[in-house]
């Protein structure tokens, strides 16, 4: 999280409405907006936030792989052969309880990012958004991200699933190695950001939103950003969006099963050579 962190404050900047970011009014340039952040903000200015997501994000992924692998197995979805619905329906809904967590600390984050300079630190951040705002201000993107993350997280774990042993057997390798975790997870997680990128604007913008301009359903911003900005403000960030989740994706679906192979959680089918996962 905290490597590609820049390219996430980059992504925030060209999603939020323009008269909270000047870069996502002047350019829709990864580069130029790079450029535009570090003017303001000083380099530091792209590392805003990164600590408050590091903190959330190990107990959201913990319980995330825990409620994905019960749900896979119950489904069928650990033996051999292909199995997209099942691994899908799995991921997403995972992704539900990984989103309880992870909205809160989401937000902080996106705060920092935007307006850093009003806070001293995420702590003091909080402190001043419920002050001002009520605890419910933490979660009123929760439907927005639950609504973005399940589509996200079942066609991304569809995809590495899919694409992990159609790779595994191109290869004609019994096992599948690291480097088709790596690819499959990348696959995944890039095609999942892509198509998703009209959602996560919408929870961008609804985080960022202390004033009270959108409303709370997703259908009506995703109107209301179309009829003041046009459709493709809608795709704002989607490059930036996708480097981060394909390496993001690849690297944490690598470790995963990396931990899995050494906390001997993966047992070997003597009949077929086939890896199946343990429940956890």
């Amino acid at each position: 999280h905290f490597a590609i962190h820049p390219i996430d404050t980059v992504k925030t900047h060209l999603q939020a409405a323009p008269v909270q970011s000047g870069v996502a009014a002047r350019t829709a340039s990864i580069g130029s907006a790079f450029s535009a952040v570090i003017k303001a903000d000083g380099f530091m200015g792209l590392y805003r936030g990164a600590g408050t997501v590091a903190l959330g994000a190990g107990p959201a992924h913990a319980l995330h792989f825990a409620v994905y692998e019960v749900v896979k197995e119950k489904l069928g979805g650990s033996g051999d052969g292909v199995h997209p619905i099942e691994t899908a329906t799995a991921g997403a809904l995972a992704t539900v309880f990984n989103d309880a967590i992870m909205t809160p600390a989401d937000c902080i984050k996106q705060r920092l990012q935007m307006a850093g300079r009003c806070y001293s630190g995420a702590i003091s951040g909080t402190a001043q958004i419920i002050r001002e705002e009520g605890v419910i201000a933490l979660f009123r993107s929760f439907p927005a991200t639950v609504i973005t993350n399940v589509p996200y997280v079942a066609v991304q774990f569809g995809v590495y699933e899919t694409a992990k042993k159609m790779l595994a057997r191109m290869g004609a390798e019994e096992e599948e190695t690291l480097v088709v975790q790596l690819i499959a997870g990348g696959l995944g997680g890039g095609f999942a950001s892509a198509i998703t990128t009209p959602l996560d604007v919408v929870k961008t913008r609804l985080q960022l939103d202390g004033s009270g301009r959108y409303s709370n359903g997703v259908v009506p911003v995703l109107r209301q950003i179309a009829r003041e900005e046009g459709a493709a403000a809608l795709w704002r960030g989607l490059w930036p969006r996708v480097l981060v989740n394909a390496p993001s994706a690849a690297i944490c679906w690598g470790t995963y099963e990396t931990m899995k192979d050494l906390l001997g959680l993966k047992d070997e089918d003597a009949s077929t050579g086939v890896i199946a996962s343990a429940t956890v």
